[in-house]
């Protein structure tokens, strides 16, 4: 299964640490988009300078790590696509170029199902996505948890317990279930 990611899904840190700790371990590919990685630059910037430098970092490191994930296309497949949000024309394009099978984002209003489903998509939240996951596969999403737990433990000099992190995250199944 192909997942093209929206910025939102992307920043903030621990719901991307969470969707790509399950798709490294093969639940999904995840995909996305030049532009989208840009959008995600720019949100940081809401934290100061050190906020952007530090995402265009982060940015660096992904690009690095899923080589082939970052797709383009050409500027005709864009002009003929509509959605409510005309600004998210170009997350539908990287969609429809990267062959994908789902958009995950937290902006269902702006991808209406009936549009997605003429292009041969669909969308889910992130939330809904890694708990279906977890469903067919418990111990893949357990363990992609655990490791993001331990990395934001690191980071933050604190402890955290599972279901919280996943909560502030803005996986609340998710946590539930692994709480």
């Amino acid at each position: 299964m192909k997942a093209l990611l929206d910025t939102c899904v992307l920043y903030p840190s621990v719901l991307r640490e969470m969707l790509l700790a399950v798709a490294a371990r093969g639940a999904f590919r995840p995909l996305w988009s030049a532009r989208i990685l840009e959008e995600w630059a720019r949100a940081a910037r809401k934290l100061g300078p050190v906020g952007e430098a530090q995402a265009r970092g982060e940015i660096a490191l992904l690009r690095a790590a899923w080589p082939g994930a970052e797709l383009d296309w050409p500027p005709s497949l864009e002009a003929r696509l509509w959605l409510p949000d005309p600004a998210d024309l170009h997350v539908l394009a990287a969609a429809i170029a990267g062959s994908a099978d789902l958009i995950v984002t937290l902006n269902a209003a702006d991808f209406p199902r009936d549009i997605l489903a003429e292009e041969g998509l669909s969308r889910a939240d992130p939330d809904a996505l890694l708990h279906g996951i977890w469903q067919a596969q418990p111990d893949l999403v357990a363990d992609a948890a655990r490791e993001v737990r331990t990395r934001a433990e690191a980071i933050e000099g604190r402890p955290w317990e599972m279901r919280r992190l996943l909560k502030k995250a803005g996986l609340p199944r998710l946590g539930k279930a692994l709480g």
